[in-house]
């Protein structure tokens, strides 16, 4: 579903994947489903959908769709940041077990998805460039 406001119209997805520092298997049980938990605080606090989420053994994939107010690397920040602290702070054998307060490995993985292709873009593009002509001012862009 597209996000509308006055004057913009988007749908941002992107599939985000992050792992714990040294991938120790420390996501199960209780503090598998209070990261969960967490998680989806954080995006019903920030205006993100889940749109499908997965919180394996040492590791997390969430696609989501986010409002254009947001980057993905903030998005990440707030997500492994908030998770780590909250973590931490509940489960005194994780702060134990990583220390230097670091709970996930550095760095994710990000890939945009979406729900039109390159080549339906390249045919509404093509469309345009056909339906134009000199006196309307259109430009086409091309290298």
């Amino acid at each position: 579903m597209d996000r509308k406001s006055s004057h913009t119209t988007t749908r941002l997805t992107v599939h985000i994947v992050w792992v714990t520092k040294y991938r120790y298997h420390v996501l199960k049980g209780d503090v598998q489903q209070r990261c969960r938990d967490i998680l989806v605080q954080i995006c019903d606090s920030d205006d993100v959908k889940i749109l499908k989420g997965v919180v394996s053994k040492d590791h997390v994939h969430m696609h989501l769709e986010y409002p254009p107010k947001l980057s993905v690397i903030d998005l990440v920040k707030r997500l492994k940041g908030h998770t780590s602290r909250k973590l931490q702070q509940e489960y005194p054998w994780i702060e134990k077990r990583y220390w230097g307060r670091h709970f996930w490995a550095s760095g994710y993985g990000a890939w945009s998805t979406g729900n039109i292709t390159d080549d339906m873009v390249q045919k509404y593009l093509d469309h345009h460039r056909d339906s134009t002509n000199d006196t309307d001012g259109t430009m086409i862009l091309e290298t």
